[in-house]
């Protein structure tokens, strides 16, 4: 946003371009981090970022980078849904990533409904995010019948909760669809862990999740892309889990504490996000759209302890060395 809260195509522009250059293999726009406040129609930008971030995505495909999944957020009741879905599959995204807060009444029947609903016009990624920034309770016969939806292709896991996530994959797991759905976790108080267990349940075989679609990522984007390939090494080929993994595992814990600003609940997650941003000088400032979500007392000195605590984490030489370039 610029100060007077309004798109600032140049910089949103090369926030794209700076997550594309570190290797990220797909983008998700529309989501909780872009600001769920977009999609208000009475804002008006939900079409406009979706078609700036897939005209950014196409300059770099044309141009020789690789191709990304595209990820567009979805919400509201099924006719603003089924609407954005429509927008997102003329803009060329791949998949839908749906919010079941407001679908539909709320009840399991309908909500479920509601997906099939999107599921028809583009495929589905199923979102359990949670109730402390706005997310929903959903037991595991919810999960285990959306994981029968024959357009689910995936499944973003972010209740912040162990007894909840393992609900999910184990629905999947039920449900025998282990190797058609993609698991992503977008539990950001527990990422390196998520990424490096194996999911058994009984004698079936094991899960894994194979991605992180998560706030945290937004940031030392470069670092998240390195980190994600070191996990995928170590489960792919069976290798035994470095001790190095674990103590990165609550470092990073540690430092998304603070960027997410858990210890007041969450409130001022988007502003610390923006906030790490602001300081590499890809973002002028940490505004959004609602002008009382600033950051929190104490939340500045928090984040640049973690940077002190934690440069292996961040990657502001590499940003440093390419943000003129993606902001012309």
């Amino acid at each position: 946003m610029t100060a007077d809260r309004r798109l600032d195509e140049r910089r949103q522009r090369a926030l794209t371009r700076y997550y594309l250059a570190v290797g990220a293999g797909g983008l998700a726009i529309g989501v909780p981090t872009t600001q769920f406040a977009i999609h208000d129609s009475k804002v008006g930008l939900y079409g406009p970022v979706l078609t700036l971030a897939a005209e950014t995505i196409e300059e770099h495909e044309r141009t020789g980078g690789a191709a990304v999944v595209r990820v567009a957020g979805i919400v509201g009741d099924t006719q603003q849904a089924t609407s954005e879905a429509a927008l997102a599959t003329d803009l060329g995204f791949h998949v839908g990533l749906v919010d079941l807060r407001h679908s539909a009444g709320g009840t399991d029947d309908r909500a479920i409904e509601h997906l099939r609903a999107v599921a028809e016009i583009i495929p589905v990624m199923g979102f359990y995010l949670q109730p402390a920034v706005g997310g929903c309770d959903r037991p595991y016969r919810f999960w285990r019948r959306v994981a029968e939806l024959d357009r689910l292709v995936a499944v973003k896991i972010a209740p912040f909760d162990r007894y909840r996530t393992l609900e999910v994959v184990r629905a999947v797991a039920d449900a025998g669809r282990g190797n058609e759905i993609a698991l992503y976790t977008g539990n950001d108080d527990h990422i390196v862990l998520d990424l490096l267990t194996a999911f058994r349940f009984g004698d079936g075989p094991a899960l894994h999740m194979v991605g992180g679609l998560l706030g945290q990522w937004a940031v030392w984007t470069k670092r998240a892309t390195d980190l994600h390939a070191e996990c995928r090494r170590v489960v792919t080929r069976g290798m035994p889990i470095p001790p190095r993994l674990l103590t990165v595992a609550a470092q990073l814990t540690d430092a998304n504490g603070a960027i997410f600003d858990a210890r007041h609940g969450y409130a001022a997650c988007i502003p610390g996000i923006h906030e790490i941003l602001r300081r590499q000088g890809l973002l002028a400032g940490t505004w959004t759209l609602d002008p009382r979500e600033v950051l929190s007392p104490g939340q500045s000195a928090d984040i640049a302890r973690v940077r002190s605590a934690y440069p292996d984490l961040t990657d502001d030489v590499f940003v440093a060395e390419h943000r003129d370039r993606w902001l012309a």
